[in-house]
């Protein structure tokens, strides 16, 4: 357990995603999920989380460890063609994580998803978080026009609008 990450947690009050991530910067996440959707088979999934819960940090749960935890929970996994992805930001360590379905995992190297979060960290440094974000949705969505294009019968099979926790 590291004492100054736990106490950054315990006194960030909630609202400060709601300063980064506002209606309109969620609503334009959203918009940019949905089209995004309509070009390839993948299904994308955005979460926002300000302070993690005392016992995540009590155990030293990292970020990465909380983005598959979210991964689960959010039912990212559970899409026919194994084609989804889930963009997490943890804005009290500044990390951003992207875990991807096993389908894409086969074709998409982890490096490529490193990039992107490095690249949305240091937007998101800046204070640019919407833009951030839709670069980040911009690059995500030319990997899976790549790797996977849309089918005639393409479902909308999770939600797009943004999950802030």
């Amino acid at each position: 357990m590291n004492a100054m990450r736990m106490l950054r947690h315990l006194l960030t009050p909630h609202w400060v995603v709601n300063r980064a991530f506002s209606k309109n910067v969620l609503s334009a996440i959203e918009a940019a999920i949905t089209a995004s959707e309509k070009t390839h088979d993948g299904e994308l999934r955005f979460a926002v989380e300000g302070a993690l819960h005392p016992r995540a940090l009590w155990c030293g749960q990292t970020a990465r460890q909380r983005a598959e935890a979210l991964f689960a929970s959010l039912c990212v996994w559970d899409t026919v063609h194994n084609s989804g992805v889930l963009i997490y930001v943890q804005l009290v360590d500044r990390r951003i994580e992207i875990v991807a379905d096993r389908g894409i995992t086969a074709r998409v190297p982890q490096a490529q998803w490193d990039a992107i979060c490095r690249r949305m960290e240091s937007a998101f440094r800046a204070r640019r978080f919407e833009d951030g974000a839709q670069v980040a949705i911009v690059e995500i969505t030319r990997l899976l026009q790549q790797h996977f294009p849309p089918l005639a019968n393409n479902p909308n099979e999770l939600p797009d609008q943004p999950v802030v926790l």
